[in-house]
This record gives C-alpha cells, sequence and structure tokens, in this order.
C-alpha cells in the first residue's frame, strides 16, 4: 500500500548512545561528518563544544550524556545533526548533536507512529518514546535541549 505524502511524517533517525533517537526532519538544517569541534570551558559534559556552521559558532550537544543513555566519544570521524533551534533566539538559530552513526532518513506512516507509554518516567529531554514498527526510538523535547544549552551556555 503506498501512502501519499501527507499520510507520512518524514524524520532523521540517529544514534544517541544506546538509543535511537527521531527528529522531525523539518528541524535537520545539515547532516555532516568529520567536523572540527572546539571545546568551551566550565561547561557541562554533554556540552562537548562548538562547531563553525555557515559563519555561526553552533553549540554541539551529546543527547546520550544528557539523558543519561551512554557515553559518546567525539572521535575523528564523529557526526553531527545541525539543527534550526525553534526558541526565537535570534542570537542562537542553530545547535547541534552529537551521533556515532550516520543520520537516516525516514518516512512513517502516521498510523505507523505509536506512543510507548512502557516507561513511567522518561531520561532528561526526552519528550517521549514511539514505537515504529517493531523497533522503539526516542522523540527530544527540543525545547528542553534549548533550555539546557541557555543554561550552560549563556547567549550574551
Amino acid at each position: 500500500m503506498s501512502y501519499a505524502s501527507n499520510d507520512e511524517i518524514r524524520g532523521v533517525l540517529i544514534q544517541a548512545g544506546h538509543e535511537r533517537v527521531l527528529l522531525p526532519n523539518a528541524t535537520v538544517a545539515e547532516m555532516m561528518s568529520k567536523v572540527a569541534v572546539t571545546p568551551v570551558a566550565d561547561t557541562p559534559a554533554w556540552l562537548i563544544g562548538q562547531i563553525a556552521w555557515q559563519g555561526w559558532d553552533v553549540p554541539l550537544m551529546s543527547f546520550a550524556r544528557l539523558s543519561g543513555l551512554g557515553e559518546e566519544p567525539v572521535v575523528s570521524n564523529n557526526k553531527v545533526v545541525v539543527l534550526k533551534a525553534l526558541g526565537g533566539n535570534a542570537k542562537r538559530p542553530y545547535f547541534a548533536l552529537l551521533t556515532q552513526t550516520f543520520p537516516q532518513l525516514i518516512a512513517v506512516p502516521r498510523d505507523g507512529l505509536l506512543a510507548d507509554a512502557s516507561e513511567e518516567t522518561l531520561p532528561q529531554g526526552v519528550h517521549m518514546r514511539v514505537l515504529l514498527g517493531e523497533q522503539s526510538a526516542l522523540l527530544p523535547d527540543l525545547d528542553a535541549l534549548e533550555s539546557a544549552l541557555d543554561e550552560a551556555l549563556p547567549v550574551v
């Protein structure tokens, strides 16, 4: 059975620690690999540093570290997903997430995206767990990620 384009939700799957994370495709600005990372002093361990992208210093987060889903080492062949910030801060229109595998573009039928309510509490920065067929993925709380960034690395 084929689905009309409006019956699908397009997303990008990334690996964060031992979990898969489903990002809304509309928020993804670019996917890159082998990105140079500049560390930022006196920030939480989940704030890996900053990357230079399109004339911006974009903060790079480890979703796995922030959410307690495991460690993500920063290696020379790292992969990064640059996201459009939705919070409306003109001084920080983008932020990035680290991933160990190349992001995968997927189309999910609307009726194929099911909430998984099996967990009483979700990790920090997670809006909900969803089932994609027989596998699960986390939907990040993008507002919470931006708020965490604003606290850890205030924009002046």
